[in-house]
C-alpha cells in the first residue's frame, strides 16, 4: 500500500484496473485507492506479471502488500498465501529473506514456538481457524491491532475477506454490536412461539413512533472523516476572526469583456480567477498571510500557492494552483479548469492537495451573497467569495447601479492581526477595482 499523502496511514482498494496474471508495464495505471484526502490512481513502478493480493474493498495499512509484480507474480512475503497453499501456515511464521517483519503477535510465536504448530500435518490438511487445532486466525495486521485495542476476540469472528480472512470492518462490527452468540438449533427456533420470534428480530435503527421518524445512518468515507477531523481541529485550535468588504466590479466586468473578445473560442478567465490572482499578488506584500502558526513560531513560505475549493463527490477538495503570483490570468484560468476536472475524475495528485499556503472558496455560483469559510489548517487565512450582484451605490455624488462583490476573510489571530488582515483584504479589493494591475 503506497503512501499517497503526507497524513495517510491506511488505504482502501476501490478498483483494480488490471487483472490477476496480466503483464503490466512501468507507469501503467494499476489500481484506484481511497486515501484520507481523495480517491487516487496508483501506477506500477516496475514491469512484470501482476499477482493481486488485496481484493477490492480491502483496507490495509501503508506498507502492506497489495500486489506483487515480477516473473510469475514476483516474490516477497504474502500474508494471504495461507489461503491457497497448505504449507503456507508454517512459512507465515517468519518473514521472507529481505522482507517486512511480521506483526507483533507473529513475533511472539517466533520467539516461543507453538508446540501445536510444530506437529506434523497430514498432506491434505488445510489451515484451520483458532480453536480448530493449530491456533492460527487469518486476519489482517490492522484487524489484529484493532481487536487488541477494542478487546475483541478474533476467534469468535467470521471473516468477510478473501478465504474467510478477518478484516478491519469485521472487528469494527464486532466492537459495535458485541460478540456473536451461538445459533440455536433449528428445531428449537421452530418451537418458539410466534410472538417470541417476532420479538427476537433486530430492532430498526430508529423509532417510527417519535417525531423524527425512522432513522438511518451513513458511514463516512475516509476523505469525509479527514475533513471532519481537520475542520474540528481548525475550530478548536485557531482563534479566528472575520473581516468583510464590498468590491465595485464595474471595471472588472468591462475588462473581462475585452478578454473574452480577445480569447475568441477559448474560455476567458472567470471572476474567480481574478480573485485568485489578486489574492496571490497581495500575499507577496503580506508574508504572514502566506504563512502558518506552528508550535509557537511563524512559518513563512517562499512560494505563493493558492488553493481553490472544488466540490468533489460528497466532499470538498482544495487543490492548489502553484506559484499563482507569477502566473498570468490565462494560465491561472487553465490551471483552475484542469484541477477541477482532475478532482471530479479522482486523478488529483498528493502535492496538489497538501501544498497550499492560502485558500479561496467561492459559493457565488449558488446565489450565496456572503458566507464565512473555515480556515484550512495550518494556513493563516481563507477568503470566501460571494455572488456578484447589481446594487444601488453612491458614485461621484450620484446613486448608480454597480456590480458589487462581497469578500469575507477568515483569519487565525495567532499570526494575522486585525490591522494586517484589514490592509491585506483592502489590497485585494484595490487590485480587483483596478484590474489592469492583475496583468502588469
Amino acid at each position: 500500500m503506497p503512501r499517497l499523502s503526507d497524513s495517510m496511514e491506511e488505504g482502501t482498494i476501490l478498483k483494480w484496473l488490471k487483472s490477476d496474471g496480466d503483464d503490466v508495464g512501468r507507469g501503467e495505471e494499476l489500481v484506484e485507492i481511497e486515501t484520507d484526502k481523495a480517491n487516487m490512481t496508483y501506477e506500477a513502478d516496475e514491469a512484470g506479471v501482476l499477482k493481486i493480493v488485496a481484493q477490492e474493498g480491502d483496507t490495509l495499512a501503508v506498507g502492506e502488500t497489495i500486489a506483487q509484480i515480477g516473473e510469475g507474480g514476483g516474490g516477497g512475503s504474502d500474508e494471504s498465501a495461507d489461503e491457497d497453499e497448505p504449507a503456507a501456515e508454517a512459512a507465515d511464521e517468519q518473514p521472507a529473506e529481505g522482507g517486512a517483519e511480521p506483526p507483533e503477535d507473529d513475533l511472539e510465536r517466533v520467539k516461543q514456538p507453538d508446540p501445536v504448530a510444530t506437529e506434523e500435518q497430514e498432506p491434505d490438511e488445510q489451515p484451520q481457524r483458532e480453536g480448530d487445532g493449530n491456533g492460527r486466525v487469518k486476519a489482517s495486521p490492522i484487524a489484529r491491532r484493532m481487536a487488541k485495542e477494542l478487546g475483541v476476540e478474533l476467534a469468535t469472528l467470521e471473516g468477510s475477506g478473501p478465504g474467510g480472512r478477518i478484516v478491519k470492518s469485521d472487528v469494527e462490527a464486532a466492537a459495535k454490536n458485541g460478540a456473536p452468540e451461538p445459533e440455536e438449533p433449528a428445531d428449537e427456533q421452530e418451537q418458539q412461539p410466534e410472538e417470541e420470534q417476532e420479538a427476537a428480530k433486530p430492532a430498526a435503527s430508529g423509532d417510527k413512533d417519535v417525531g423524527r421518524g425512522e432513522t438511518t445512518t451513513e458511514e463516512l468515507s475516509r476523505l469525509q472523516q479527514t475533513i471532519a477531523r481537520r475542520m474540528a481541529e481548525s475550530k478548536a485550535t485557531a482563534p479566528e476572526f472575520v473581516v468583510t468588504c464590498e468590491v465595485d466590479m464595474e471595471a472588472a466586468v468591462e475588462f473581462r469583456k475585452q478578454l473574452k473578445a480577445a480569447a475568441g473560442d477559448s474560455p476567458a478567465p472567470s471572476f474567480n480567477d481574478f480573485v485568485v490572482k489578486a489574492s496571490a499578488l497581495a500575499l507577496t506584500e503580506f508574508p504572514r498571510a502566506n504563512g502558518a502558526y506552528r508550535d509557537g513560531k511563524f512559518e513563512l513560505y517562499s512560494r505563493v500557492n493558492v488553493g481553490i475549493a472544488v466540490a468533489g463527490e460528497n466532499a470538498l477538495i482544495v487543490p492548489t494552483i502553484f506559484d499563482a503570483d507569477s502566473k498570468s490570468l490565462g494560465q491561472i484560468s487553465r490551471d483552475a479548469r484542469a484541477l477541477a476536472e482532475r478532482v471530479r475524475e479522482g486523478k488529483v495528485t498528493p502535492p496538489e492537495l497538501s501544498s497550499g499556503t492560502f485558500s479561496v472558496s467561492n459559493l457565488g455560483m449558488f446565489g450565496i451573497k456572503r458566507f464565512t469559510a473555515v480556515i484550512n489548517p495550518p494556513q493563516a487565512a481563507i477568503l470566501a467569495v460571494g455572488e456578484m450582484t447589481p446594487r444601488a451605490v453612491v458614485h461621484d455624488g450620484e446613486i448608480v447601479v454597480r456590480p458589487i462583490l462581497e469578500l469575507t476573510l477568515t483569519c487565525d489571530h495567532r499570526i494575522l492581526y486585525g490591522a494586517d488582515a484589514a490592509q491585506f483584504l483592502g489590497r485585494i479589493r484595490e487590485r480587483l477595482e483596478n484590474p489592469l494591475s492583475l496583468v502588469l
